[in-house]
């Protein structure tokens, strides 16, 4: 597409033409003697008689190259610019962190596929996560692990390939036999600390109630909410259980709302995918599309050839032509 930025600058179009109309020529008077006998002294002296005035002329071609260089400086004031085809990209709209407990009650074998294999909570929860991961193209996901102590695993990131890695290769109880929910919240917000996004959510799952956090949980889930990050709560393991396994669904309800998040219980992995199915509902992609369309300044272009056309012209002029018509 071709367009002129400052189209008003063809106004001075018409400027040389107006010139020539409102401005008289040239004229330059001297002293003349009239004789009667003029022709005889053209005779005499082999000339012949002519009328006092001089106008030299301009050939077609000078005047030709004078308008190319006024529409040629016209143009190149007006501005043209090309506009190349539009860049469109996709920034991503949504920070998501998963949160995982790796407490050593991860690894009892209670949950059922739907085929009815016994599988471990940690492996149950890798199955759900890794399509959960493929349906959130456009969103930054990160991942957090936590059992004595919480540690980031993976920062945000639109390449998920490399997050189901590592997470594939966490393991039930490395990072200690506790679970410490309050710090997993607290190193989630130092994650999110580094975030541009307006859209920070994190999914804390764990199998356990919080067994002495430094944080304590009510404290890292205000924190949250006053930095505007969204956590939703699941819930997994038998809801019946006591001691340090016991589930705290109090306390997680409590999280999901002072967070303004959801809290969610699952029993066995058609549970946790209809966890994640509701997630997706409540935290659809968010996509920023951002376009672009390069601009090329052509103005340089004309100007480089009313240059070459003034050039042109004056070594025209430069080559003798001889005299001047005369009239």
């Amino acid at each position: 597409m071709f367009e002129f930025q400052f189209p008003y600058g063809f106004i001075l179009l018409p400027l040389p033409v107006l010139v020539f109309w409102l401005t008289t020529k040239f004229k330059e008077t001297g002293d003349a003697v009239k004789v009667p006998f003029l022709s005889k002294i053209g005779a005499l002296t082999d000339k012949e008689p002519q009328k006092g005035d001089t106008v030299i002329t301009k050939n077609w071609f000078q005047k030709l190259m004078f308008l190319l260089c006024w529409c040629l400086l016209i143009i190149g004031l007006a501005r043209p610019v090309l506009f190349q085809e539009p860049i469109t990209w996709q920034n991503s709209g949504r920070d998501l962190l998963l949160i995982v407990d790796l407490s050593g009650s991860m690894e009892a074998a209670d949950f059922k596929t739907p085929d009815g294999t016994l599988i471990s909570r940690l492996d149950a929860v890798k199955q759900v996560v890794d399509e959960f991961v493929d349906r959130r193209e456009s969103d930054r996901i990160g991942l957090a692990v936590f059992g004595d102590a919480a540690f980031p695993q993976v920062p945000f990131t639109l390449d998920h390939t490399v997050l189901k890695d590592l997470l594939a290769e966490v393991q039930p109880g490395m990072a200690g036999p506790k679970t410490m929910i309050g710090d997993a919240i607290g190193l989630g917000l130092k994650m999110f600390e580094g975030s541009e996004s307006e859209n920070k959510v994190a999914i804390l799952l764990t199998d356990g109630n919080d067994t002495g956090s430094k944080m304590p949980v009510d404290k890292a889930a205000s924190i949250a909410a006053g930095n505007n990050v969204i956590i939703h709560t699941i819930a997994m393991g038998d809801p019946e259980s006591v001691g340090e396994t016991a589930l705290d669904l109090e306390k997680l309800d409590n999280i999901a709302a002072l967070t303004g998040g959801k809290s969610f219980l699952a029993l066995d992995t058609a549970q946790l995918e209809n966890v994640y199915t509701a997630l997706d509902a409540l935290e659809p992609e968010k996509v920023e599309t951002i376009s672009y369309t390069p601009q090329q300044p052509l103005f340089l272009y004309f100007v480089y050839a009313m240059i070459a056309t003034v050039f042109i012209l004056l070594i025209v002029m430069l080559v003798p032509k001889g005299k001047g018509k005369r009239s």
